[in-house]
């Protein structure tokens, strides 16, 4: 881990460099004005020197200001690249110390067949949490890659949704009806692994940062201005005004890494940002009208699809349903 390094000293040298600079030059124009009044055969010297003077201290005073800029912005950077490295410190030191504890208990003692299957259970699912934090990684490196046009098909936009909601649910072994859908048929043209990104990273922060009970209720609706909208509502904590700008950083986390208990390395709302511009699109954060939580609304080029309009309070159909 790296030492958390405080920006007050940047910011109040960079402030003190600048008020020298303003007394600087306020002093210098008044004592080449007063010098060009008291000697009138010198005036056009003193309005020379007044003028190189002047235009070297603006120079000196935007050169400080862009420093100021760039250091604020290079200790931003140095703070989420540090949160970032605890967060997939952590992320792949829990599963692996997980793994060896469970492969060390097989090995050296006699277990009966509904432990070792219980072990085995627990396993995949450190496995599983590995390969999701690796994919993770790997399509944010991606996004570098323009989409070229082979790539890119009309997508309907429901059935994204609903793969997404249910891969959602059973990664966190929660029930089915933990994510609601309320849908109108829309399709977008861009590419499906795009589109995938964005809900999935989406609807599995709603999911992992709702309540005690999750609750998250996707909306999908075709707005006047052939645009689709879509909404991703959960009933979490929600972010505060002031924060949400910056969650779409890249490696931002809100609060202290190795304080979370939910896993995570601040890659998937930067995804989700550079996405969503990429498709010539919008994301933007509300609060949860009449309660607590958190809204994303996604807007998308799209257009209506010529299916009847479906709405589905759960992602399974109802037999699958019931037995979940």
């Amino acid at each position: 881990m790296f030492p958390r390094r405080s920006l007050s000293w940047p910011i109040t040298l960079g402030v003190v460099m600048i008020v020298l600079l303003v007394a600087i030059l306020v002093g210098w124009v008044l004592l080449a004005v007063f010098g060009a009044l008291s000697d009138r055969n010198l005036q056009g010297f003193y309005w020379i020197l007044l003028s190189v003077g002047s235009a070297f201290l603006v120079f000196v005073l935007v050169g400080v200001i862009m420093y100021l800029t760039l250091t604020v912005k290079a200790f931003n950077l140095n703070r989420r690249q540090s949160n970032f490295i605890d967060s997939v410190t952590h992320e792949l030191k829990s599963p692996i110390a997980s793994l060896k504890l469970y492969l060390q208990t097989l090995t050296r003692h006699q277990v009966s067949d509904e432990e070792r299957e219980s072990f085995c259970r627990y396993m995949l699912e450190d496995v599983e949490r590995l390969d999701q934090l690796i994919n993770h990684l790997l399509d944010a490196a991606r996004l570098e890659r323009a989409r070229i046009a082979s790539e890119l098909e009309d997508v309907e936009l429901t059935d994204v949704l609903r793969q997404c909601a249910e891969t959602t649910c059973l990664r966190y072994h929660v029930p089915a009806d933990t994510v609601t859908l309320d849908v109108e048929p829309c399709v977008v043209h861009a590419a499906r692994v795009d589109l995938d990104l964005i809900f999935r990273n989406l609807i599995d922060n709603a999911v992992k940062y709702a309540g005690s009970e999750p609750r998250v209720n996707v909306t999908l609706r075709m707005a006047d201005d052939d645009r689709t909208v879509t909404r991703i509502a959960d009933n979490g904590r929600g972010v505060p005004n002031e924060l949400r700008r910056k969650i779409f950083g890249r490696f931002v986390r809100l609060g202290k890494e190795l304080e979370r208990d939910t896993p995570g390395t601040g890659l998937g709302l930067y995804i989700v940002r550079t996405l969503v511009s990429r498709l010539r699109g919008s994301v933007r954060v509300h609060d949860v009208k009449g309660g607590t939580g958190t809204m994303f609304e996604v807007q998308l080029p799209g257009r209506a699809a010529a299916v009847p309009t479906i709405q589905t309070k759960s992602i399974l159909p109802p037999k699958e349903a019931e037995v979940a």
